[in-house]
């Protein structure tokens, strides 16, 4: 219900940020922490040509409308908390009506991935006498492909 979009820091530097943070901000917006996400995007604030990250900080919250008298008390949470990450910092407030919000859960599967539903795969050893083939598999069918390549 909560999202927290930060812009010109890196996305391990928001993950971290949110396993650290994401408790305390569910508790100053009064809401259960599965209604707090971060999202980080892989993009650069810019300013006259010139990149940003990790200097200028922008952090765009959209939060229902009724959780809006609880603005100040968290833009002083999310600045004072990042500005070990960030030399400037501003913190923007998209609000929206509780009903303009849409989802759909899959009551099957756990609403998020954490430690411990997390699948952790180890790299298969292959069978004995069996490599990996490095070679070219269209050896032999370049020809082919050129043909359709011309034709397209």
């Amino acid at each position: 219900m909560v999202t927290i979009t930060i812009y010109g820091l890196d996305q391990y530097t928001v993950g971290h940020y949110s396993k650290d943070h994401t408790k305390n901000l569910a508790d100053l917006f009064e809401v259960d922490e599965d209604d707090i996400n971060f999202v980080a995007p892989e993009a650069f604030v810019i300013h006259k040509g010139v990149e940003q990250t990790s200097w200028n900080a922008i952090v765009k919250v959209n939060a229902p409308q009724d959780l809006e008298p609880l603005q100040e008390k968290i833009a002083h949470y999310l600045i004072n908390t990042l500005k070990d990450f960030s030399i400037h910092l501003s913190v923007e407030f998209v609000y929206y009506h509780r009903h303009d919000r849409y989802e759909s859960i899959n009551e099957d599967y756990p609403r998020f991935l954490d430690e411990s539903n997390l699948v952790n795969v180890e790299d298969e050893e292959l069978p004995e006498g069996e490599e990996l083939y490095e070679g070219n598999i269209f050896e032999g069918y370049q020809e082919q492909l050129d043909e359709i390549y011309k034709e397209k």
